[in-house]
């Protein structure tokens, strides 16, 4: 994925109006890498998503391993939330990712305002599954 979390803080920077930050999430989305289809499955479903949202992680090797995530929605805003979510949290090491306040990512951006309820939950059961797979490598290798 070429965007990465600052590029994305600078762009929501520069727009002015949601509407356009929308579609710029849309098309942050658009660029996701293709998400293999073996993968759409109740294994990598992230539960508490309205939308069907689908995470695959893959762990490197070592006590603090960086972990890189493959993620997917079957909805353009929620495609475009997950690809923001993989720019912050994806080929960061484990301790990075437990430490990394997503929450504060959305307020910086302003999404926390304009999500539905729904989508903001969806959101935090992402985060929430990025986190256990970052804290069951941390504990796995100790």
């Amino acid at each position: 994925m070429s965007a990465t979390i600052e590029s994305i803080r600078d762009d929501f920077a520069f727009l002015e109006e949601w509407e356009d930050k929308y579609r710029y999430v849309i098309e942050l989305g658009e660029a996701l890498p293709a998400f293999p289809e073996a993968a759409r499955d109740a294994e990598h479903k992230v539960p508490g998503c309205v939308s069907q949202v689908w995470l695959v992680s893959d762990r490197g090797d070592g006590a603090d391993p960086v972990i890189t995530f493959l993620g997917d929605s079957d909805a353009h805003i929620v495609r475009g939330l997950v690809a923001i979510m993989l720019a912050l949290f994806s080929g960061r090491r484990a301790s990075e990712i437990m430490a990394e306040d997503a929450e504060g990512l959305m307020r910086s951006l302003g999404l926390d305002e304009h999500l539905t309820p729904q989508r903001a939950n969806g959101l935090r059961s992402m985060v929430k599954r990025i986190k256990q797979d970052a804290q069951v490598a941390l504990a796995e290798n100790v």
